[in-house]
Parts: C-alpha cells; structure tokens; sequence
C-alpha cells in the first residue's frame, strides 16, 4: 500500500466533490503528519485518507487498529482546533485508488 500522487488525489477529491461534499483541505501538513483531504457538507466534516493498493484489497487494508487510522485521527484533531468552527461531527473515510480512473469509496471506515 502506498500514498497517493498527485493524480490519485485530484481524482478522489474530484469524486468528493461529485458526491457533495466541498474540499477544504488537499495535503494539509503539520510538524506531526498530513491529512489528504478534508471536506465537510451541510452536516459533517469528513477526513479522507486516500490509498493506492493492488485491486480488490481495500476492505483488509483499513481497520480502527491500524497505525495509520490512528495518526490520522489526532491529526483531525489538530485540524479541527485550528479551525474558527461551528463544528459538526466527523467521519473518517478510505478512498483506494487501486488503477485510474477506478475508486473505492468506503464511508466512515473507523
């Protein structure tokens, strides 16, 4: 499994934004780490992980114990305060980009 390039990115926030939800942050990064992409809609905020892996291994590559759902999840909240608010709840979502143009979207995955 490796992190995603740049045409990974724009086709998962592209495929975001298909479904609704508006871009706030692509790559945030801070002393601690990076978020691929922040979003939110009219009632939640969602930080995406964006993943490429070979065909058919997304549902065994994310699960609440791994290292990364981990540092992803305290990274939210490090982007969640610097933020002015109002604040809505939030869900960690997993994009896997296993070939373009194809994309496995899974919804609130930990």
């Amino acid at each position: 499994m490796t992190h995603t390039a740049t045409a990974e990115l724009d086709m998962a926030a592209h495929h975001l934004e298909q479904a609704g939800l508006t871009i706030d942050a692509r790559n945030w990064t801070c002393s601690y780490g990076s978020l691929d992409l922040v979003a939110h809609d009219a009632t939640t905020t969602v930080f995406a992980m964006v993943l490429t892996l070979p065909k058919g291994k997304a549902a065994d590559a994310v699960s609440p114990s791994f290292a990364k759902c981990q540092r992803v999840r305290r990274l939210a909240l490090l982007w969640l305060a610097e933020q002015d608010g109002p604040f809505q709840p939030v869900r960690f979502d997993a994009l896997f980009v296993p070939e373009l143009p194809a994309i496995e979207h899974h919804l609130n995955v930990f």
